[in-house]
């Protein structure tokens, strides 16, 4: 395949392999979370005791530690630490319940638990649930300091390119989530092809991702890219409301940020909005859901700043389909990231027309290898060399690729399909609108037909009526919502997915 970088050696460590990235700079500043700040020779030190400490533990090369931390300076020494030693860690969703970590504890046969203070009696619980007995170390306890305290392993793990590295599971937002295992060489891939060739990060930058470390998007923001460049990464605990993030970008002086729509679109509508002036912000990204026209044209006129919107996946771990800046389009995913190859399928599995709505497949270095003990689903989305995305998209005669929804939200209505992203991103253009969601409702015939559920800005109006004279007067007239529904709030995965099954689920109860 051509790329655009040299593939890693065939014995390859990616952990070895990003503490060595920041050159000869060991004083300068890699993390400040919270609480601390540490340097590049701090975290390489770090690093290098902790793996030292999980083989103390017992822990053997391959066998799983489930990592359970919020975003602080121990996700990075964690994660990385087993990696250095050819362990595999596992992060986790940190907003899941005792019962949902019990079922990954079991899934993916966890060795030893890493959990923040607050994740404590949580970890405990699924531990009991579970039935292990295994090691659960706590960070800032003397557990462990003291799994910090070995003398630090002197070289990494003989690991292979294509060696199991990490799993990180799926949102689960359809069902059970599923183990999607990476290898080391998946990390340095997303590094080269986007985190460098497409936001052209820089060892001056400093990063702030909202996407938290145990989401793929979030693991590339803050841990792989910046560490590939040498740039310092900005971490945060707590969730990342408009105000928590506002604050970091003025009192650290960001200059990239990563998000997600629905941030986006809760910022914007935030009373607490910094000016131009106050921020030193030269570059957004986007991923989790299509960033709507109207949001990335709002933000940039009032920043000055892009947002390079994109499509990633769990799968894939970064994202393989995108915009770029000063080539960005808003309303398209944009085209395909240099080292990619992608497809558009229609339902006979040909290629799709331009203009046709089709499903989109992607093949790429960093596909993962397979889920986890779960080979129907794997046989499902690993397809020889191409990865089934589960979305829909169409593709104009300039190679822009414009969302059209899930596979599984797509809409027939009379006999055509609807995407429920292109309605839901009409109705947002509306100055009330501040989110929106459309599913399928058969009617009384037992015909689909669309409603949309529709969440209004901080102290606007607008009636049902007026909602669908304006959706009307933009997109075709069987594409308009038949019902509208206003709500205060859309359910939403943990990484800001919009549930829309949830909101199924709601019209049949």
């Amino acid at each position: 395949m051509d790329t655009i970088a040299a593939a890693p050696p065939s014995r390859f460590n990616v952990a070895r392999h990003l503490l060595s990235a920041h050159g000869a700079r060991p004083g300068k500043i890699a993390y400040i979370d919270d609480s601390r700040r540490i340097s590049y020779g701090e975290l390489d030190a770090l690093v290098r005791r902790c793996a030292a400490g999980l083989l103390r533990l017992g822990l053997r090369p391959e066998e799983r530690v489930l990592v359970l931390l919020h975003d602080s300076v121990h996700f990075p020494i964690a994660f990385l630490g087993a990696l250095y030693a050819g362990v595999v860690p596992v992060p986790v969703n940190t907003l899941l319940t005792a019962a949902d970590y019990a079922y990954m504890l079991q899934h993916c046969h966890a060795q030893a638990v890493l959990a923040s203070p607050a994740l404590l009696d949580t970890a405990r619980q699924a531990l009991s649930l579970a039935r292990l007995d295994v090691p659960l170390i706590v960070s800032g306890t003397p557990e462990f300091d003291a799994l910090l305290e070995a003398p630090p392993l002197a070289d990494a793990a003989d690991t292979g390119a294509d060696d199991f590295a990490f799993w990180l599971y799926s949102s689960g937002s359809t069902g059970r989530p599923k183990g999607t295992v990476h290898t080391h060489a998946n990390l340095y891939w997303t590094a080269e092809l986007y985190g460098k060739a497409v936001l052209d990060l820089r060892d001056d930058d400093v990063v702030f991702s909202a996407a938290k470390l145990f989401f793929a998007y979030g693991l590339g923001n803050a841990l792989s890219f910046p560490l590939s460049v040498g740039a310092t990464t900005v971490l945060m605990a707590e969730r990342p409301t408009p105000a928590a993030v506002f604050r970091r970008w003025t009192e650290h002086g960001v200059t990239v940020f990563c998000g997600a729509p629905t941030g986006y679109a809760g910022m914007l509508a935030s009373p607490d909005l910094p000016a131009r002036s106050q921020v030193r912000l030269r570059l957004c990204s986007s991923a989790g859901e299509a960033l709507p026209r109207d949001i990335g044209e709002r933000f940039s006129a009032h920043f000055g700043c892009e947002i390079v919107d994109g499509l990633g996946s769990t799968e894939m771990l970064h994202i393989f389909l995108s915009n770029r800046p000063g080539d960005v389009h808003y309303g398209s995913s944009g085209r395909v990231v240099p080292g990619y190859r992608l497809r558009l399928c229609d339902e006979a599995g040909r290629d799709a027309a331009p203009g046709e709505i089709g499903d989109l497949f992607v093949s790429g270095p960093s596909a993962a290898v397979m889920y986890w003990g779960n080979r129907e689903q794997s046989q499902r989305t690993f397809q020889g060399e191409w990865t089934r995305t589960g979305d829909k998209y169409t593709r104009d005669a300039d190679g822009l690729y414009t969302y059209a929804g899930r596979s599984d939200d797509m809409l027939k209505v009379s006999g055509m399909y609807v995407s429920p992203f292109e309605v839901e991103a009409t109705l947002m253009q509306h100055g009330s609108v501040l989110e929106a969601a459309v599913i399928g409702k058969p009617d009384e015939h037992g015909l689909t037909r669309t409603k949309a559920f529709v969440v209004l800005r901080p102290g606007q109006q607008a009636s049902e009526a007026e909602l669908k004279a304006f959706v009307k007067d933009r997109l075709a007239p069987y594409k308009y919502p038949r019902e509208i529904e206003f709500i205060a709030e859309l359910p939403k995965t943990a990484t800001g997915k919009i549930q829309r099954f949830r909101l199924r689920e709601r019209e049949r109860a």
